[in-house]
């Protein structure tokens, strides 16, 4: 049994996206419901996260990026694309606390504290690019966790596997030429955001460390767990990681309604064996897991119950 850790703030409620918006507070509000009801809750280390701040957050977004959310979301602007990023005067506020839980979690466990954590958060970050605004998205938070993780604690290789039923095209742009981490997403193609071919392989000195495992509607757990077994394991084992990180959406799940995969909750249990067995063999154990989507609440809440029994 690993000591793993569950980090939240009630804060994330207070990003209002307006009433009929799928990444909406109740994702959260149900989730902690349900996990209250649950076993594992006891078994949990609960942390409460600070905000990141600009000088972490500004190792992936520029500070006039910064700026433009900051001041558009003050100003009472509530919608920062081209329609689905909505966001009220507390937005900013709440993805520096959303990006904060990441970096707390990468603390815990790189040094130690804890062996894996799981930040139950919003807003999600994986289509959040280097300076735009996208998906629900406002900031990247496991890429500045996977800064933060080589700048601060000196980490060489990390690896960041993105099972969201979309694709991260954030992530990917953000690591596209960089040899130091590997990101894999298995994703719905095609589909949103129109990203994630399989051609998409990285570039420069990134060459070949951009894996995407397009999977067409209608896959199960089968062909996700076949992808794992010729492509994902493959490819994590020649990385050799020294930190584990996952952008943990659950909106692969077969009642979500926002996609046309068959995943269930033990669909997610499997996979989370997998990449603790990985981390087991090459990063000491050390798994950092962020929520990103899961849009059909009771799916979401039993989804996280399962991933968090296998990670402890």
């Amino acid at each position: 049994m690993g000591k793993v850790g569950f980090i939240y703030h009630p804060d994330y409620l207070n990003h209002d996206t307006g009433v009929g918006h799928v990444e909406r507070p109740d994702r959260l509000s149900f989730l902690m419901k349900h996990l209250l009801q649950c076993d594992i809750w006891h078994s949990l280390h609960h942390l409460r996260p600070s905000p990141a701040g600009d000088e972490w957050i500004s190792k992936v977004h520029p500070e006039r990026y910064l700026e433009m959310i900051r001041e558009r979301c003050r100003a009472g602007e509530t919608v920062l694309d081209m329609g689905d990023t909505h966001v009220c005067k507390e937005s900013f506020h709440v993805a520096d606390l959303a990006a904060g839980a990441v970096l707390q979690a990468v603390d815990q466990v790189v040094t130690g504290k804890l062996d894996r954590a799981f930040c139950a958060l919003r807003p999600p970050g994986h289509h959040a690019e280097t300076a735009k605004v996208m998906g629900f998205c406002l900031l990247n938070n496991v890429a500045i966790g996977a800064r933060y993780a080589q700048q601060k604690h000196g980490l060489q290789r990390v690896a960041i596997l993105d099972w969201d039923v979309h694709h991260g095209n954030g992530t990917q742009e953000i690591f596209y030429e960089d040899p130091t981490v590997l990101y894999i997403s298995l994703h719905q193609f095609p589909f949103y955001p129109g990203t994630g071919a399989a051609d998409e392989t990285g570039e420069g000195k990134g060459s070949g460390l951009t894996l995407n495992c397009p999977m067409k509607a209608g896959s199960t757990q089968k062909e996700y767990l076949q992808a794992f077994k010729e492509k994902i394991l493959p490819a994590l084992h020649a990385f050799q990681p020294e930190l584990l990180m996952v952008s943990a959406g659950f909106d692969a799940h077969r009642d979500d309604p926002l996609a046309n995969i068959n995943l269930t909750e033990e669909s997610f249990a499997e996979m989370t064996k997998i990449i603790v067995d990985v981390a087991e063999k090459h990063s000491g154990g050390r798994v950092v897991s962020v929520l990103e989507g899961g849009y059909h609440l009771e799916a979401l809440a039993r989804s996280v119950e399962a991933h968090l029994k296998h990670l402890t």
